[in-house]
Order: C-alpha cells, then structure tokens, then sequence
C-alpha cells in the first residue's frame, strides 16, 4: 500500500469517525446534570481554547514550540477536553469530554515513554505562524460555535 496511501487512508477513517462522534454528540439527550459548571472554567475558555489551537498548529510546523513541548498536540486536545469538561456538567458532555481527555493524557504518556519525537532545527517563523493560524482559527471556531455546535461562547458570535 505504501506509507503516503496508508496515512491517506488512515485520515480519511479518522475524519469519518470524528465526524461520527459529532453527530452523536449532537443527536444525544443532554442527560441528567451531573454537576454544575465551572464559572472558572467558563470564563477562562476562551483563553484556553486559543491556547490550545495555537498548539495544535504548532504540532505540525518545525518551531520551538514544538521541539520544547515535544507532543503539542496531545497537549492541545486536553487542554480542549478539560475546558469543556468542566464548563459543561451533562451527562452527554462529561462522557465525551472525559473520554477524550483520557485519551489525549494515555496517549501523551505512552508517546513520551517511546521517545516518539522527531529532531529537527526550529524556526522563530513557524512559532509566528502557529500563534498567528492559532488565534485565527480560535476566533472563528469561537464566532461560529453557537452555529455550528449549538452553544454561543463568546457575546460577539453568531
């Protein structure tokens, strides 16, 4: 099959089941409240969730973001799951956002007991990007989330 075939094929499977567990996500019942929301949390979010898209575009760029921190975006998806773990209190939004906060932190322990990091000379450049693409793309998601997902986060969204 070939290395470049395999990961194409491995993305597209991925993305179908990304996108299943959205549409799960969103045809559930909320369920019972299982506790209340962190007000911290809440008004922290938005800080948080740039912070952690601004790593997920760091860990595909060669910068020093990604050479300190080795796995960004491992570090990303927690910090995302976490976030909104604890800014939700649903049945619903604790089972998914604690699955995946379980997986980013079982994944980010096995792939620093491999040494799973690749060396490479970092760019001041890429870091720019990463931070630039970051807060782009967390205003928009941030903007759009009440279309998209059902809830406003921010009072200047759609």
């Amino acid at each position: 099959m070939g290395e470049q075939r395999y990961k194409g094929a491995f993305s597209l499977v991925a993305l179908a089941g990304l996108a299943l567990i959205v549409g799960g996500y969103a045809a559930a019942a909320a369920g019972a409240r299982l506790f209340q929301p962190s007000r911290s949390a809440i008004v922290l979010a938005p800080y948080a969730i740039t912070l952690s898209f601004v790593l997920l575009a760091a860990a595909n760029l060669r910068g020093h973001i990604r050479r300190v921190l080795k796995h960004p975006m491992l570090i990303a998806i927690a910090i995302w799951a976490a976030v909104h773990l604890l800014a939700n209190g649903d049945t619903k939004g604790t089972v998914l956002f604690a699955s995946i906060l379980a997986y980013a932190l079982v994944d980010f322990v096995s792939a620093v007991q491999r040494h799973a990091t690749k060396l490479f000379a970092p760019s001041a450049r890429h870091d720019a990007m990463a931070v630039a693409a970051g807060i782009v793309a967390a205003l928009a998601v941030m903007a759009l989330h009440r279309v998209l997902f059902g809830a406003a986060v921010v009072p200047w969204g759609f």
